[in-house]
């Protein structure tokens, strides 16, 4: 007996040690984790002034900045989720957003600030550089902007709101935790009590995903939640989308270009207008930058403004950056003082001559004159808007190329945007083509509707055809007007088919090494772009340019117009 007791004793000990064992891993296994997680490293905050963005509910690349206790976004930020009408000088240091009827505008790295000459300022700096990134006070912002934000330390983090959609809250039954994942072991971000409210963002079997009062985002079991209901937020109520007031007409547009290239062509209005029909507004090309700091050559007078006016038509006077040698776009328009000086002349010349409306024809605008350009166009319709003069747009048709000219941000500030739905082809293109073939044209109107109101939409329409001659590998071409066109057609016994493609009469013929193509604009392809223009609705006709057309045409334009 006393050899059978030690080996008894040491069975109950394995067994013991056995049953403790299992009951540990048992413990283990069904035991909630107390391990934390790293809240830095959970939202990313790199350094004491980092500050990371929740957007709606979603956590976002960008992060703002804490500076002397103020909130800061980039500027980067700021115009891809907040508002993109805050523009940075560079040349000039100056910070300025354009309202419908009044210029903001602050020194970068003060706190005061200029609203249309009247001055202010905030208990903060209102923008400031770190390095080359201008960075803007979120309060400033927010003073133009439709957004809410909540700022949270220990760690840094904000919530922004730029929608304030229905959302699906619950209550939290019994003190809980918020993990980064919905399982037991899986690392606690927060804590919440019973009677904490959360937003519901997911719900799972067991788990439901939910953002915290204080904007974290994790995992809390689906039997500490209750009193799930819909609920819609409260949104941003100081705040008010500014109006930008238009100047349009509540007829059809049909505006001709008249090439003045001196002050002898405004002697040959009478004669360009015999023949025509139904034309509402002439444009004659009258200004033209001269330098760089904002001047601009004129060929304008008051007499071929009265005998227009006379004639019943309006006078929209066209202003370039082409014409003159030596002008540098951006550096016209980049710095205030400049950009200003230009606005300033074009209203007095506008005023002075009786013009009824200023139209911008700026080509070949490089990408870094791209934001200028559009601040352009912003200041200078509140003196166009204040003085009842119409401010109108020309732009090429769109392309890839010239997303930056911004015809979205020129449909709400300026009164037309005018496509020039001509030059698919053009001098130095690498193939011959055609000018304006209906697909370019269509795809034209259908992409610039997609930003523009329809109703400030003008498709203009080429009165001039390319000769294209191919020689070897060697392409030229020169533009004639329809009866050149047709006279060439004629002296070499070209005969002209209709092309579906293009929608245009198509001829070509063969001389010695030279092969000759042409794609006619003529009754039959200008009848054809109208009602393309039609099915859109828009605003109205263009036509490049006076003295190129056949007197025909004007009744093809007539049926267009009287639609």
């Amino acid at each position: 007996m006393k050899k059978i007791i030690p080996v008894l004793i040491a069975i109950v000990l394995i067994i013991v040690i056995a049953a403790v064992s299992f009951g540990s891993k048992i413990l283990e296994k069904y035991s909630y984790s107390k391990e934390r997680a790293d809240l830095a490293e959970y939202f990313g905050v790199t350094g004491s002034d980092d500050v990371p963005i929740i957007l709606q509910d979603e956590r976002i690349e960008e992060h703002a900045k804490l500076f002397d206790g103020v909130c800061y976004f980039d500027l980067a930020t700021v115009h891809k989720y907040f508002n993109d009408r805050f523009y940075e000088d560079k040349k000039e240091g100056h910070l300025i957003y354009t309202l419908p009827d009044v210029i903001v505008d602050t020194l970068i790295g003060s706190q005061s600030v200029s609203l249309g000459g009247d001055g202010s300022s905030r208990d903060y700096v209102i923008a400031r550089y770190e390095g080359d990134t201008l960075y803007l006070a979120a309060d400033f912002v927010k003073e133009y902007s439709n957004f809410s934000y909540t700022l949270y330390t220990e760690p840094n983090h904000m919530q922004v709101y730029t929608e304030w959609n229905e959302r699906l809250t619950a209550t939290i039954t019994k003190d809980t935790q918020v993990r980064y994942q919905g399982g037991i072991k899986s690392d606690i971000l927060t804590d919440v009590s019973e009677g904490d409210k959360v937003i519901v963002l997911e719900e799972m079997e067991t788990w439901s995903k939910v953002k915290t009062e204080d904007s974290f985002i994790g995992y809390v079991e689906n039997k500490r939640l209750s009193a799930k209901t819909p609920e819609t937020p409260t949104p941003v109520t100081d705040y008010a989308e500014p109006v930008y007031e238009s100047n349009t007409r509540d007829h059809k547009i049909n505006l001709a270009w008249h090439a003045v290239g001196g002050a002898a062509g405004n002697d040959t209005l009478s004669e360009m207008m015999a023949g025509t029909k139904g034309i509402n507004v002439i444009s004659p090309t009258w200004f033209a930058l001269s330098d760089n700091e904002g001047n601009f050559t004129s060929f304008a007078t008051t007499d071929y403004v009265a005998r227009a006016h006379d004639m019943g038509l309006e006078v929209w006077g066209l202003v370039d950056n082409f014409s003159n040698e030596g002008v540098d776009t951006y550096e016209v328009l980049a710095g205030a003082s400049t950009r200003s000086h230009l606005i300033d002349g074009l209203i007095n010349a506008a005023l002075e001559y009786d013009l009824d409306g200023i139209n911008i024809d700026f080509e070949n605008i490089s990408l870094d004159a791209g934001e200028p350009f559009i601040e352009f166009i912003r200041e200078l319709s509140i003196p166009c808007r204040q003085h009842g003069i119409v401010l109108s747009v020309d732009n090429y048709v769109p392309m890839g190329y010239t997303e930056h000219y911004n015809r979205k941000e020129q449909g709400v500030v300026a009164d037309y945007v005018i496509i020039m739905g001509y030059d698919e082809h053009y001098n130095g293109s690498a193939a011959a083509g055609s000018v304006a073939s209906i697909d370019f044209v269509d795809n034209g109107i259908a992409n610039t509707v997609a930003d523009v109101p329809a109703n400030k939409v003008i498709n203009a329409i080429p009165f001039y055809t390319r000769i294209w001659e191919t020689k070897g590998t060697t392409v030229t071409s020169q533009a004639v007007g329809m009866e050149l066109a047709q006279q060439y057609i004629a002296d070499h016994n070209i005969t002209t088919e209709w092309d579906e493609k293009t929608c245009q009469n198509y001829g070509e013929y063969q001389s010695g090494d030279s092969y000759y193509q042409v794609w006619l604009e003529d009754a039959d392809s200008i009848r054809v772009k109208l009602s393309v223009m039609s099915k859109y609705e828009i605003a109205g006709v263009a036509e490049w340019k006076l003295g190129f057309e056949v007197d025909s045409i004007w009744d093809v334009i007539g049926e267009y117009m009287n639609q």
